[in-house]
């Protein structure tokens, strides 16, 4: 039976893919293990490359400031990202790196139980809710077939990253979070 301390182990000493040959670090994800809400984006970048650890640069000092709009902080939550390894100059994870890691995501979700599952960005968003567009599903739960279980409730957010390039984003993305508590106790009282 898997921990997340396993996943954890086995993550840093991955060899499964070409992204692996590029990075100082892996990053497996970190928070609470027995988490409500589980963050999932892209892949890591420069600074978590450097560092281990998901969300640590530019867009992750955003990520904190969105959960402390809505009473949170990074040990209240678990976040990871779809690959564990920095794609190189930050491009976009490819169908068989995703692969890959896909094992490792889907026992993490198995292993935390997140009542709730946020995507951000539109590669995360579509690995779990295939044919949407982000500008069109991000702020809206969606219920849908889950990782070992069948009624798991996804909520799509544009990545925070995207608040760094455009400003007009910033208050978007506070709003969709701001829908986040709400939205949490539906699905207890469920």
């Amino acid at each position: 039976m898997s921990t997340l301390k396993n996943i954890h182990s086995s993550v840093l000493s991955c060899k499964k893919c070409r992204l692996s040959e590029g990075r100082i670090n892996a990053v497996p994800g970190e928070g609470n293990p027995n988490a409500d809400i589980m963050f999932i984006g892209e892949g890591p970048g420069k600074s978590e490359d450097e560092k281990g650890v998901p969300f640590v640069g530019a867009a992750g000092k955003f990520l904190d400031e969105l959960l402390a709009e809505i009473g949170l902080k990074r040990s209240d939550v678990f976040i990871t990202n779809v690959v564990k390894c920095r794609p190189p100059e930050n491009r976009d994870p490819q169908d068989d790196e995703i692969a890959m890691c896909w094992p490792y995501l889907e026992e993490q979700v198995r292993q935390i139980k997140p009542k709730l599952i946020v995507t951000l960005g539109r590669h995360a968003m579509n690995r779990f809710l295939p044919n949407l567009k982000i500008s069109e599903a991000h702020g809206q739960a969606k219920r849908f077939k889950g990782v070992g279980t069948d009624k798991q409730v996804y909520f799509p957010m544009y990545h925070p990253a995207v608040a760094l390039y455009n400003g007009s984003y910033r208050e978007l993305l506070k709003e969709d979070m701001r829908k986040i508590p709400k939205l949490l106790s539906m699905i207890e009282s469920v």
